[in-house]
């Protein structure tokens, strides 16, 4: 996925069962993030960042969806443990992030393994990916801040 493609019509499943298509977003502009693993520090510093900073994402027109790799329980778990109110798509198979190009070799500890690479979409009102945030860009802590202040530029 680079900027200027469009977001695949079906996203997923989110930890609700629902399935989430980007035809239920036409007309709003989404902030579509993956992260490697729920409930762990990284992707909880990620994940309650953008929880936190909601608003003012809705404010400019941002709807805010997660997704991982994690089951559809193990993404229930992590919304309810940490008050996240958005969708948080079970990517088993990882058919979303592979589309994405957000699945793919990551080397770790010196270790080279499969897996999902934390990367930020910028999606405007048509289903267009306007911006990318790439792991060395995601600060995790403050990382809806870097997306409200890429957005005010």
């Amino acid at each position: 996925m680079k900027v200027g493609d469009r977001i695949p019509v079906v996203l997923g499943i989110d930890q609700h069962g629902n399935e989430i298509k980007s035809s239920d977003y036409r007309g709003r502009k989404i902030v579509l993030y993956s992260y490697p693993k729920a409930n762990t520090s990284g992707c909880t510093a990620e994940a309650c960042s953008l929880q936190a900073h909601k608003a003012e994402l809705e404010a400019m027109g941002y709807a805010i969806i997660g997704v991982s790799k994690d089951s559809q329980a193990a993404q229930q778990k992590f919304a309810e443990s940490k008050g996240l109110d958005f969708p948080l798509i079970a990517d088993t198979q990882t058919t979303l992030l592979r589309q994405l190009g957000a699945w793919g070799e990551k080397k770790m500890y010196g270790r080279t393994t499969m897996g999902t690479i934390r990367t930020t979409y910028l999606v405007n009102e048509d289903g267009i990916v306007e911006r990318i945030f790439t792991p060395k860009e995601i600060k995790t802590k403050i990382h809806a801040e870097q997306i409200l202040d890429a957005l005010k530029q």
